[in-house]
Order: C-alpha cells, then structure tokens, then sequence
C-alpha cells in the first residue's frame, strides 16, 4: 500500500506541476468562476493528500494489492487523458467555464469521443485514487464530479452560441463525458 500511496502521489504532484506551467501562453480570455479555479480544485486534492499522509492510515477500501492496482491504472489512464486533451486543446485551454478570445472547436484527439475528456479524465484519476487509497477519497469525486459536469453543461451552452452550426453536430456524434455511455 505504501509504494502505491507513494506512486498515486507523485503522479498527481507530476500533473499540477504541468498543469500549471502549461497554462503559460494560452490565449487571453475571461473565467467565469475566477482567475484562480484551478488552484482551488490543485487546493482540494492536495489537502485530502495530505489528510492521508499524516491523518488517516490504513483506511483503503481493501488491503487487497488487486484493487491497489487497478486504482493505480486509473490514476495513470485519468492523467493521461486529461493531458492529452489539453495537449490537444493547445492554447484554447483556460479555467473550467472561461471564454477565450478568438475560440476554436478542438475535435480532434480525445476529442473524437468525449466532448470534456479533461472533466472525464480527473474523475477517473480521483476514483482510482479512492480506490487505491481510502473512501475519502469519494470526498473529492462527490464535491468535483458535480462541479465538472454542471462546468461541461455551461461551457456546452457558450459553444453552442460560438459555433451555432458546428456545435450541435459535435453534440449530436460525441459523449459528453464516457465514451458511447454519457
């Protein structure tokens, strides 16, 4: 448990440390909800990383190393993805709800899929987390995964105004966050 504690943890201190420093040079724009959203969810995870570190030992769902490490996969599989849409997004990315200057619709990469692969992928790393690590855990999946999905039903509405032709196709041939369920 404490070699997978360890890994899961790297691996989330890995991708706020790109998450932040990839923010450099997007395109100027305005977040609904703050400059600083991002730092407020980084906030959350960190918090309840160190909850388990110093507070709550020995709480995993299961001392089984099965369940360890299939919540290590999708710890890994949610970053990776969450990464590889914000590669793919490029310098259209902003804040969850943000409005960029000059817009593009990305549909490319992750994106053939699931319209917010980025929401879909941090859901998934936080309940692999959980499931490696404790029920805590689903604090943050309970408090988040509503946040990213009432964020997609917003950010949906703005598109839909942006690219009024583009964006109902998009819609009506992608997920809006688990590829061919939802």
């Amino acid at each position: 448990m404490r070699v997978v504690a360890t890994v899961i943890f790297v691996c989330w201190v890995v991708f706020w440390i790109y998450w932040v420093a990839a923010a450099v040079g997007v395109k100027q724009g305005r977040a609904r909800w703050g400059r600083f959203s991002c730092t407020r969810v980084a906030i959350v995870l960190i918090v309840l990383l160190l909850v388990h570190v110093k507070a709550i030992r020995g709480q995993a769902m299961a001392n089984d190393a099965w369940l360890e490490g299939i919540g290590l996969a999708m710890v890994v599989s949610g970053l990776v993805l969450a990464v590889w849409a914000r590669v793919y997004l490029g310098r259209n990315w902003g804040t969850p709800m943000s409005q960029k200057v000059d817009p593009e619709l990305v549909k490319a990469g992750p994106y053939k899929r699931v319209r917010h692969p980025i929401y879909s992928g941090i859901i998934l790393a936080m309940a692999g987390t959980a499931m490696a690590l404790g029920w805590y855990w689903l604090i943050a999946v309970g408090l988040l995964g509503p946040y990213f999905v009432y964020s997609a039903v917003m950010e949906e509405r703005y598109m839909t105004g942006l690219f009024p032709e583009a964006y109902p196709e998009y819609k009506r041939s992608t997920k809006m966050l688990v590829p061919f369920i939802f």
